[in-house]
């Protein structure tokens, strides 16, 4: 080989090398492991569909947990990043097992019932029976221990409770097993209940009030370390749940419903309804109802004697300053 052409490749590899460098120099998608109870979220699922995520430089791996023990063990061991749940999750991990975790942003209410099986006439008929919950001192556990002390009946010497599973689970085993005499369902599952002859109490919120059900939660210690892909999460999950909201996504966020949850078109419709268009469903932005959590810590110091029945200021366990960042980086965007 000439001298010449020794020359002019090293500016060849050169010049190569600077191109190739210039291109993986380019931050790719920030990746989150998320594990959620039950099933995926449905703001997740939007905004994979519609590319919100890349959007926001994030991509997101899905882990839906079997129950809420082996979910709070995956936020807890490091296994999942982000954790969508029952926000009442969050505080028992707090309290229970001293994990250093926090409420970041909040994204429906609670639409939970009561639900018996078809013989059972009055909650008093609940006397020595068995109900089944997903874990028994957690979240909507506690909100059935609230309804039934209202009628004087107390867990473990009136009624035993018996951990099964997240709630499609339960509506199963409620179909199948006659002795779990009863179980708190919310849509779809409530809806589906209905037309198969089991019995709501009533709602859930005519006997506790306004209650922050599900929400995100993560380690204190992965969202400072991880802010700027944390606040992206949030803001692609607020704008797709602003998608799953708006009036004329309807019938696409129906269809969408009939997919995950496997439903038909009828139930998928009242889900609608019930979480897009009535009361105390998804909230508006994923935005964390206050005093809803207010609530869930006043249902746990009154139910489970935590705090000796003198729940601490909810800034303890939720800070507001991501979700913050995440609307003023939607704004931003527009």
């Amino acid at each position: 080989m000439n001298a010449k052409r020794w020359v002019c490749m090293p500016i060849l590899i050169a010049g190569l090398l600077c191109g190739s460098s210039t291109y993986a120099g380019e931050p790719g998608p920030q990746k989150i492991r998320l594990t959620s109870l039950p099933g995926r979220p449905l703001p997740v699922v939007a905004a994979e569909m519609n590319g919100t995520f890349a959007k926001f430089g994030i991509e997101v791996e899905v882990s839906p947990a079997p129950n809420s023990d082996a979910m709070r063990a995956a936020l807890a061991e490091g296994k999942a990043d982000i954790a969508h749940a029952a926000v009442d999750n969050s505080v028992a991990m707090v309290e229970l097992t001293g994990s250093d975790v926090v409420i970041v942003m909040g994204g429906e209410g609670s639409l939970n019932e009561l639900f018996v099986q078809p013989d059972i006439h009055s909650a008093g008929e609940l006397r020595g029976k068995t109900l089944i919950v997903d874990a028994v001192n957690t979240a909507y556990a506690l909100q059935m221990k609230k309804i039934l002390l209202l009628n004087g009946l107390q867990a473990g010497r009136d009624y035993e409770m018996k951990p099964y599973g997240a709630t499609p689970q339960r509506l199963v085993a409620m179909r199948e097993h006659k002795e779990f005499a009863g179980s708190m369902l919310g849509p779809p599952a409530s809806i589906v209940a209905k037309r198969e002859v089991c019995v709501s109490h009533g709602l859930r919120k005519k006997r506790i009030g306004r209650y922050q059900s599900y929400g995100a939660f993560v380690q204190r210690k992965w969202a400072s370390e991880h802010k700027d892909t944390l606040v992206g999460y949030l803001a692609a999950y607020i704008e797709a749940q602003r998608w799953l909201m708006g009036p004329a996504n309807k019938q696409k966020v129906i269809e969408l419903m009939m997919k995950e949850s496997k439903i038909p078109a009828d139930v998928a419709a009242e889900t609608y309804g019930v979480l897009m268009e009535g009361h105390g469903g998804y909230a508006e932005d994923a935005r964390l109802d206050l005093d809803g959590f207010k609530n869930v810590l006043k249902l746990r110091a009154e139910v489970e004697g935590q705090w000796d029945g003198h729940p601490p200021a909810p800034e303890k366990y939720y800070d507001s300053s991501y979700y913050s960042e995440a609307l003023a980086k939607l704004k931003g965007a527009k």
